[in-house]
Formats: C-alpha cells, structure tokens, sequence
C-alpha cells in the first residue's frame, strides 16, 4: 500500500542495507542507531508500521518521473524555500521509494523528489520514507495529477489567522518559509473591495500579483477600475493591467497610491522596496523601456465611453497635447479630438 501521501508527525528508526550494496559509503556508529533493529532489517526497524529513516546517500531520483527539470517546483527559488522549511521543521510527509532492480542495496524515489532535493539542501543525512516496490509509472502521474495544492484563498486565510493570533508577518514569512512580498500580497486578498473580490472569488482572475496591481489602481481610480472590471469580456492578465495602469496614467490619473513595499510590481515583476534600492538605469535604457512600452499601447485596443457613446481611443494618431487623444464613435465613424478626462474607460485589450 502506498502511503506516502498521509500527512502526520512520525517517528523513525534509521535503515541500514546490506554490507554488500554498492555505492553505499561509510556508515559511521553514530548513523547506525539501535544496532539490533539493524540486525533484524528493515521491516523491523519501524515496528509501529511508520515511515524508515531512509539513507540519502542510497537514494536515486527516476528518470522518467512524469515533472521535467524545469518544472516550477524544481526552480532554485522553489528548492531553496523548501529545505529552509525542512531546516526548521523537518520532512513531515515521508517519501515513497522502491528497490532498485539495477543495483542493489539502492532506491529509486516514486514521490517525493521535491523533498528530497530540499532535505539534500538542507543537509539531512536521513529522510523518512516508505519501500514500495508495487509500483509503476502511471502511479507517478496520478499522484501529481490528484495532488490539490493550497488555493491563493486558503493561503490567506492562514495568514490572516495567524495574524489574529498577533504573529508579524515577517514571523509567518520565515515560519512557512516564504518571502515577507508574499505574505503581503496574500493579506491583499482579506479584504478586497466588492468589484475586485467578485472577479478573484468567480475565478476570472487568479493571480496574487494581479489582485495586487488591481487593488492599488482602484485605491486611486475606484471608478474606472469598476467599470473596466464590469465589461464581462475583458480579460485579466498582467499584460492588460499594465495597459491599464498605462492608460490611467496617460489620462493624467497615476494609479500610485500608497501600498505595501513588499507589493511586487506587475510591470517589473520587482517589489516597490526592490525597485527604491535600485538605481535608476542608464537614459538610453530608460528611453528604450519607455518606447517598448508605448509600442505596447499603440498596438492595444482601447474601448471607451464619451458622451455616452461608445468609441475607441485611435492610437496611431499623435495627440495634440499630453492628456488628450483622437478617438473615433463605433456608431457612427465620427474621428475627434477630446480630453482623456472626458471619457469612461469599457475595455482594454492586449494587441
């Protein structure tokens, strides 16, 4: 039976594999434990029926398990987020392995890879584990496919518990082993304003830095954020909220209202305290940045209202002063000049 998948606390005894198996290395006494248990094998060196203390030295990772290497959970950031959580707390869910048909005394891990690369950078000598040898590679995919991990939602229902319990959040940051950015980005979604919590709760929108990047327009610009929010066909990505947050601030609105400095910035994927540190690049880069920007909203759709009707903004006619634009009627065809501050904006969308 498989159960590598159940989340308890678990005490372990160490295991040992013949003195034959290759590639084993030097066990020292003080690695081996209760020396009778390790006379007796593995199967006895957990009596209670929980997990072994598997030797990391004799574990090898399967080369056809179903995640790629540059799978997200293999990042470095990932990996690294990881072994601080098992420096603090230890491998709290064993791993799955079975024997190694190829060379004895070794293991190939069916779950748990992740683990076991952060137990390797967090030092462990030992990791808890399970011997499955009733195995195959379709168990693999099913196990990642069936895994439900921790909704945006959930996560901040933590937080916000702990909170309540009078914790920081630098305090719950290191203690689930995550940066202070994403402790802040999570409080975001606690309370949200009704236009911002419907599109997060229908699931129209379900990434944190979005909400985030949402949440600090409508600080400044509720009710063009509202609206634009409205048009049911309007899609929210990073790439339309920052055309929106472009187009907001071209109308002569900035959406820079007052937020956490640990807000990462969906234009730049930096925090606000990352980008205050960093010096401000070169003018050339800056003038190449702004151009790639402005190439951005030129080839972007822009759906608005004047005088109650609807028009669109005519991007590839220059202004004729900052904070004004051509727009053309959708009724009637009628091209004209007029303030960015007259008119609503519907929809925005990514050329």
């Amino acid at each position: 039976m498989n159960v590598a998948g159940k989340k308890q606390n678990f005490s372990y005894a160490p295991v040992a594999k013949p003195a034959v198996a290759p590639m084993m290395g030097g066990l020292g006494l003080e690695d081996m434990g209760d020396l009778s248990a390790l006379l007796a094998g593995p199967e006895a060196a957990a009596p209670s029926g929980g997990p072994l203390a598997l030797d990391m030295a004799l574990i090898d990772e399967d080369p056809h398990q179903p995640r790629t290497q540059d799978n997200p959970g293999f990042s470095a950031q990932s990996l690294d987020e990881l072994a601080a959580s098992i420096a603090l707390r230890g491998v709290k869910t064993p791993i799955s392995v079975r024997d190694n048909p190829s060379v004895e005394g070794r293991y190939i891990i069916n779950h748990g890879a992740r683990r076991f690369r952060g137990a390797q950078r967090a030092g462990l000598a030992h990791i808890p584990g399970f011997i499955d040898n009733d195995y195959n590679e379709a168990d693999q995919v099913v196990e990642n496919l069936q895994r439900n991990e921790l909704t945006a939602r959930e996560i901040a229902d933590f937080i916000g518990r702990e909170l309540a319990k009078g914790m920081k959040k630098g305090e719950i940051a290191k203690a689930i082993s995550k940066s202070p950015a994403f402790i802040s980005q999570h409080v975001t979604l606690l309370d949200l304003p009704d236009p911002l919590a419907q599109v997060f709760n229908s699931g129209r929108v379900r990434d944190v830095t979005v909400v985030n990047e949402l949440m600090t327009a409508y600080k400044k610009t509720p009710q063009e954020v509202t609206g634009w929010l409205g048009d049911a066909s309007q899609e929210i990505t990073r790439g339309s909220v920052k055309l929106l947050r472009e187009f907001l601030e071209a109308k002569g609105q900035p959406n820079g209202a007052e937020r956490d400095p640990h807000t990462v910035d969906a234009l730049t994927g930096k925090t606000d305290a990352q980008a205050a540190q960093a010096q401000a690049p070169a003018s050339a880069e800056k003038k190449a940045d702004k151009a790639i920007i402005n190439d951005k909203l030129r080839k972007a759709v822009v759906h608005v209202l004047h005088n109650q009707r609807r028009a669109h903004l005519m991007l590839d006619r220059r202004p004729p002063a900052e904070g004004f634009a051509w727009l053309k009627y959708s009724d009637d065809g009628a091209e004209f000049e007029a303030s960015l501050k007259s008119v609503t904006l519907v929809a925005l969308l990514e050329g």
